[in-house]
């Protein structure tokens, strides 16, 4: 696979400009909001975030002893963020049936 020229990259994150994103972290945590800008060093800088957290260790130990019990991400909101594109494992952009 041929690797993209900085115009064709640049193409292709434009597309991403001012829309959801869902960008998940190596720490399992998933950021959620507007994609403002990136950088050579693959940054992601949100807007309107929230992060999302899973439940920890003990808590979901303790809930796999109870039939069929439901565990909930925490969340916060964050607001402005910058993701280090180190830590990023994946990206989605969020999509809604209008």
């Amino acid at each position: 696979m041929a690797t993209p020229t900085t115009g064709e990259a640049t193409a292709f994150l434009s597309q991403y400009l001012g829309k959801t994103l869902r960008v998940h972290t190596n720490d399992t945590r998933i950021f959620v909001g507007h994609m403002k800008c990136t950088d050579k060093d693959c940054n992601i800088i949100l807007s309107s975030t929230y992060e999302y957290r899973p439940p920890s260790h003990s808590i979901m130990a303790a809930a796999q002893q109870q039939p069929k019990t439901e565990m909930e991400f925490s969340s916060r909101y964050v607001g402005l963020v910058v993701v280090p594109g180190e830590y990023v494992v994946k990206i989605e952009m969020e999509e809604y049936a209008g």
